[in-house]
């Protein structure tokens, strides 16, 4: 039975990617099989991973479904640099929801092999097309008829994108719902033929260099970049692959995500797309969230559950799903005291508003009528809006808190200002303005933003974003209509509106050549305010009601005990000098089983390496995460030199931290990417100690080459001189010995080392345990969220309690565990050698081997074991 809208689509047109040219084959050996228990009635999820070959790539998948009978199927993309695993979690969600559900990392991605393509309708576009062919093999995948499942595709950022793709090259694909991508990829990389420059390398570097690309986009990007000036040929290039190439092909229901605090991908890529696709006669939602590439809050159990409820109606035929508002934007009002993470709150409309709507006008002026002011030479310094690949902390949306981040550089910009607005002000979509520009030089290249600013004079740049306008013909005077970025922003009463012109911008490309640009205003500032989008009304509290009494003897309380609240708790004198202590540190995931950490504790002193060691799952990374300041503890606290750590914590600046896949300009050399890293944070250059970061990173004449040269192991050691930028006290390292060689594991070893050796403190999180047994001095074992062992490494390794039993055959599991409930052994676990066994006070050597012996165990040695490993295993009880 054909369950899509009538007339949406109408007759089938013949696929444009014909599936029969080559078969997806499933290679030899390549799947395994699990099942994910679960906790309530909801049944097992079952995941089996596949190496598919298609088309001579091979292709690493992961197929999950939860009960019996068939059912419509879901492809869930990734992001672009990553791999399927990013998508495990909402698969087995959406498979516990009644959907068979398949994720798959693409080209060059994860176990994937191939050329990475970007979305190449004859490379990832095609594959999708043979990954549906295998799903409409599978006996639990609903059929539409013979070879046609009933399909949706979702993902974000590259995932997003593939989705797009999918539903206009390939007609079986029935419902999708990208998230935070691109329309026109050409357009967000190239803005008005301005190249952005930072975004493009830090995909270039994501993706592991241009070789790692199809040979046309490498050479694409090195002209680029070389130049500084995108050409037609770039930009075909990019249009190619991009959805809007096959805009009049997508005609199924389409769910738009878009982030707000997004430099990559702005909210005028999703505007291009919901025209397109509703012209062609599909439903389309549009979800801008607070979140996006520059960082900010990506909603995630939220936006989950809408594609979920999306999928439901259109792929399940569910009338009754709530599919949500037409239009739907997360607004962010104010900081939760509790925790100091933003407040969100949705607005909504029966209909999608476009960027253009309810515009008033805003005259502006400036000093002058008439302004000038220059582009520097080698269009430095440049002026500074987003951070891209730098804000992952959400720079961006701490513009919505009334923080500004932004800099301009004077003499190279203009600036006008509105009259003070009466009244509050929503701006919600594109600001639009006409300036006339004359330059000294042909060519001019301008960005243009609009700042808020309070009666004070601080100012914010809403989104930290910025629209790049470039002017041929610019030498004669010629009047420009800016459409500057769409926003979702609330401006108070007695704000202005300032609108400036800086001729640099830190993400994007300039003119090298010095020249002098002259502007002056043509028009109003249009400023759009969509009225219909409504904020849903805060339900009362039942505090409203008490607050009156309960106000007044609290303030009686006060007042008689003089008590005062403070924000947070005061420092501990006595730990000013500790670099970290953790007491009793508890977290549970909000609908988690379990305690991700319990009752943790232990203490770091100045001048040690400590390992992070424990198997996946122990709570290492939460542990981490709530050092540093990203999520609250429920129990417990952490302190660092004495300052209880809380997200925003001042102390937090003497902390430092590395995670694996830092992102440079391959074409800048070691040294400038370590500069333009620091300059971007704002801090004085004295502040950055970069000769002694660079000493110890030790990389020498390497520094004044370009990192596209550079191997992983230098790469890997110039992120870590950029973590120890400013050398902080605390540095935290997260696997940073991942991909390397063993001569390069050996240099980061003494990295470490050295850094450690002025008297500052390294945490280091890893599995290779050989490593950690070399350059760490102490040690913190976790396991199931509890600390198992804390102390140094040689006391751990060392440690008399634990014996090597050597065996002529393996021992049985059966036998293992009888061993273990001898009395005086407290764990036993087997090894490739025999037995590793641990006493307890009450046991002994001799004991042991007398019980060996009467359990016929075939007993050839016993003695000591001098690895970290074996203590490693012993500690966990074998479950590593």
């Amino acid at each position: 039975m054909d369950l899509r809208l009538p007339g949406l689509r109408g007759p089938r047109r013949p696929r444009r990617i014909v599936s029969a040219v080559a078969a997806v084959v499933v290679l030899a050996g390549a799947g395994t099989w699990t099942a994910v228990a679960s906790d309530d009635d909801t049944p097992a999820v079952r995941h089996t991973d596949r190496v598919m070959a298609v088309d001579g790539v091979k292709l690493d998948t992961s197929y999950f479904t939860a009960g019996t009978g068939r059912r419509p199927a879901v492809l869930l993309g990734h992001g672009f640099g990553g791999s399927k695993d990013d998508a495990r979690q909402q698969a087995e969600k959406l498979a516990r929801d009644g959907y068979a559900v398949l994720t798959w990392s693409a080209r060059g991605f994860g176990k994937s092999t191939g050329k990475i393509g970007l979305n190449d309708p004859k490379g990832e576009v095609a594959d999708v097309s043979r990954l549906i062919d295998w799903l409409a093999k599978q006996p639990q995948v609903q059929l539409d008829k013979a070879g046609d499942p009933r399909v949706g595709v979702a993902g974000a950022s590259y995932g997003g994108a593939i989705s797009l793709l999918a539903a206009g090259y390939d007609d079986r694909v029935d419902a999708i719902a990208p998230a935070i991508t691109y329309w026109n990829l050409a357009d967000a990389l190239f803005p008005d033929g301005v190249f952005k420059k930072l975004w493009a390398g830090i995909f270039v570097n994501t993706g592991g260099g241009t070789a790692r690309f199809e040979p046309a986009l490498a050479a694409m990007y090195d002209r680029v970049a070389e130049s500084g000036t995108p050409d037609s040929a770039a930009r075909a290039l990019l249009e190619q692959r991009s959805p809007s190439a096959v805009a009049d092909r997508i005609k199924v229901p389409t769910l738009l995500i878009q982030g707000q605090t997004d430099s990559l991908f702005t909210l005028a890529q999703s505007d291009a797309a919901e025209k397109a696709i509703r012209a062609n006669g599909a439903p389309v939602d549009v979800d801008w969230i607070a979140g996006g590439h520059d960082g900010g809050d990506m909603e995630g159990d939220r936006v989950q559950t809408r594609v979920r409820a999306w999928f439901d109606r259109y792929l399940k035929d569910d009338k009754a799903a709530d599919t949500g508002p037409a239009f739907r934007v997360t607004r962010t009002g104010g900081v939760d005291s509790t925790d100091g993470a933003a407040q969100l709150r949705g607005a909504s409309a029966d209909s999608y508003p476009g960027l253009e709507n309810g515009e008033r006008s805003f005259p502006l002026t400036g000093r002058r009528e008439e302004q000038s002011f220059a582009n520097p030479p080698g269009a430095s310094p440049p002026a500074v809006s987003a951070l891209p690949g730098l804000g992952g902390g959400g720079l961006s949306q701490l513009s919505s808190l009334g923080v500004g981040v932004s800099l301009d550089f004077p003499g190279q910009y203009a600036a006008f200002a509105s009259a003070p607005v009466t009244g509050d002000l929503r701006v919600t979509g594109s600001p639009t303005v006409t300036v006339h520009v004359k330059s000294t030089s042909d060519t001019a290249v301008l960005f243009a933003k609009v700042y808020d600013v309070s009666a004070s004079g601080s100012q914010v740049l809403p989104s930290q974003l910025v629209t790049p306008v470039r002017v041929e013909g610019a030498k004669a005077g010629k009047d420009v209509t800016i459409t500057l970025p769409a926003i979702d922003h609330k401006v108070e009463e007695g704000h202005r509106l300032r609108l400036v012109l800086a001729s640099t911008d830190l993400g994007y490309a300039s003119p090298m050549t010095p020249a002098t640009y002259t502007v002056s205003m043509k028009g109003d500032l249009k400023v759009p305010t969509a009225p219909a989008v409504t904020t849903a009304a805060a339900p009362l509290p039942s505090w409203v009601w008490w607050l009156p009494l309960a106000g007044a003897a609290i303030a009686l309380a006060l007042l008689l005990t003089a008590r005062r609240r403070t924000a947070g708790p005061a420092p501990d004198p006595a730990l000013a000098e500790v670099p970290l202590q953790i007491t009793d540190l508890s977290k549970k995931y909000a609908n988690g089983d379990r305690y991700s950490v319990r009752d943790l504790s232990f203490r770091v002193e100045k001048g040690q390496v400590l390992g992070l060691l424990g198997p996946n799952g122990a709570g290492k990374t939460t542990t981490l995460r709530m050092l540093m300041g990203l999520i609250s503890p429920d129990g417990g606290e952490i302190r660092v030199f004495g300052h209880a750590i809380r997200p925003g914590a001042p102390v937090l600046s003497r902390v430092g931290s590395f995670v694996e896949g830092a992102g440079f300009l391959p074409h800048l050399s070691g040294r400038e990417n370590l500069e333009l890293y620091w300059r971007a944070t704002g801090r004085p250059a004295g502040d950055a100690h970069l000769a002694e970061a660079l000493e110890i990173a030790g990389l020498g004449d390497a520094l004044a080459r370009a990192v596209r040269t550079y191997s992983q192991g230098m790469r890997q050691r110039l992120a870590i001189a950029q973590a120890m930028l400013g050398l902080p006290d605390l540095l935290i390292l997260d696997e940073p010995t991942n991909g390397l060689d063993p001569p390069q594991i050996r240099e980061m070893r003494e990295v470490m080392i050295r850094y450690a050796a002025a008297g500052r403190t390294v945490i280091v999180s890893s599995h290779l345990l050989s490593e950690v047994e070399q350059s760490c001095t102490h040690l913190v074992v976790m396991d199931r969220g509890r600390l198992v062992q804390a102390g140094p490494v040689a006391e751990i390794v060392g440690s008399g309690d634990t014996l090597l039993v050597g065996t002529a055959t393996p021992v049985e599991e059966p036998v293992v565990e009888k061993i273990a409930a001898l009395p005086g052994v407290a764990s036993a676990a087997p090894t490739a050698e025999g037995l590793l066994v641990r006493l307890d006070a009450d046991g002994s050597a001799q004991r042991l081997v007398a019980e060996l012996v009467r359990l016929d165990v075939p007993v050839q040695a016993v003695g000591p074991h001098r690895r970290l490993e074996d203590a490693f295993l012993t500690l966990i009880g074998g479950s590593a």
